[in-house]
């Protein structure tokens, strides 16, 4: 083999898996992933945040959530004050439109959570004192 075939060989290698790697990727997915970034504020602040039971700090912070149909749990903690706990609203992803005639690429938005968007992605939560009700 000359080199100009060798070359060839090696630029449709690329080609080809360039297309696969994009035909397995959709509209969602690719321009706006898989999870989003979501500001918790509470008053009082200094809450602890947990995720799905999982800490993440404490209040004013910003928590990277995975996209879903549900979404993620949030619970805040507080001394002296009752524990509150949210799912944040999600809606749907209006880039996912662009996947209009692909079914597979709805799929893969779907299972990966890209078809969903969390809105509002800020959030400025009251916790009521304990015992106050």
């Amino acid at each position: 083999m000359n080199s100009n075939t060798k070359i060839m060989n090696q630029i449709k290698k690329i080609l080809v898996l360039t297309g696969i790697c994009c035909s397995l990727t959709n509209c969602s997915t690719l321009f706006t992933g898989t999870s989003s970034n979501v500001q918790i504020n509470s008053q009082p602040s200094g809450a602890r945040v947990q995720i799905d039971g999982i800490d993440r700090g404490y209040t004013p912070t910003s928590v990277k959530l995975k996209k879903s149909s549900s979404g993620q749990s949030v619970t805040l903690q507080s001394k002296g004050y009752e524990t509150k706990t949210f799912q944040p609203q999600t809606t749907m992803n209006p880039v996912s439109v662009l996947n209009l005639f692909n079914l597979l690429f709805w799929g893969v938005d779907a299972a990966s959570g890209a078809l969903w968007k969390y809105d509002p992605n800020y959030y400025d939560v009251k916790l009521d004192r304990a015992g106050s009700r």
